[in-house]
């Protein structure tokens, strides 16, 4: 899987977590600042691997 970062037309950043056969996993919010959605992709890195699960589909 990689992050993709783009830019769009209104200047702002986002990224995209794609799939090793190119299928858009997540998509993020816009940032104003390329360096904001760079320190979320650490982030997101760093914690991601020891998130939990909550399912709240049982009731």
């Amino acid at each position: 899987m990689k992050f993709v970062v783009k830019k769009s037309t209104n200047g702002e950043f986002r990224f995209n977590l794609v799939a090793t056969n190119g299928q858009v996993v997540a998509t993020s919010e816009s940032y104003k600042q390329k360096a904001s959605a760079l320190n979320t992709i650490e982030s997101i890195q760093k914690n991601a691997g020891v998130a939990s699960v909550d399912d709240q589909t049982v009731t």
